[in-house]
């Protein structure tokens, strides 16, 4: 099923990025069951994130697709998230420029995964394609359960975006707050 998915980049203008790529998707698909990811055809890399307002998202007409888009390299992404979603679970601090690292585990593990959840079906007898698939709230706790599920255990890969933050990341971070506070 992983060979079937295609996938397509249009290169981002002005000073966005992607910080993920069809590689690190590859890795996030290949550790889920498969019946998560029958449904999925495709996977876009594109620069509309409408003022780095948007991360993703399942076009209306393509229930078998997820865009993700490039974003700027350095930005705080505390605003956008959940209440509920520590910046810390992803290795970054609440209201400071994210690293990088945080940013790719959140595009991956986070926003990934809840576009992921729009293409779970909920209601296979939903008369409408807009009652069958998962919404908001049901796209974001499977996002959830599957980053638990898939971080419950370290995942031995070279590329580091692929576990929760280490010791060592929340160390740092716990330091670089202290250090900001001293005159």
């Amino acid at each position: 099923m992983l060979l079937k998915i295609k996938f397509s980049i249009r290169p981002p203008g002005a000073d966005r990025i992607h910080h993920v790529n069809e590689e690190n998707v590859r890795v996030v698909i290949s550790r889920l069951p498969e019946e998560l990811t029958a449904r999925l055809r495709a996977v876009h890399f594109n620069d509309r994130s409408w003022g780095g307002r948007t991360f993703g998202y399942v076009p209306l007409c393509g229930r078998g697709e997820i865009t993700l888009c490039a974003l700027p390299p350095r930005m705080s992404i505390s605003r956008f998230r959940s209440k509920r979603l520590p910046a810390e679970e992803f290795g970054a601090r609440l209201g400071a420029k994210w690293p990088e690292l945080a940013i790719r585990r959140f595009m991956l593990y986070h926003v990934f995964l809840h576009e992921l959840g729009h293409l779970q079906i909920v209601d296979a007898k939903a008369k409408s394609a807009r009652l069958k698939f998962a919404h908001e709230k049901l796209a974001e706790e499977f996002a959830n359960e599957w980053r638990g599920k898939l971080w419950a255990e370290i995942f031995e890969h070279p590329d580091p975006v692929h576990n929760p933050p280490t010791d060592e990341e929340l160390r740092t971070l716990q330091a670089n707050k202290h250090q900001e506070l001293i005159p």
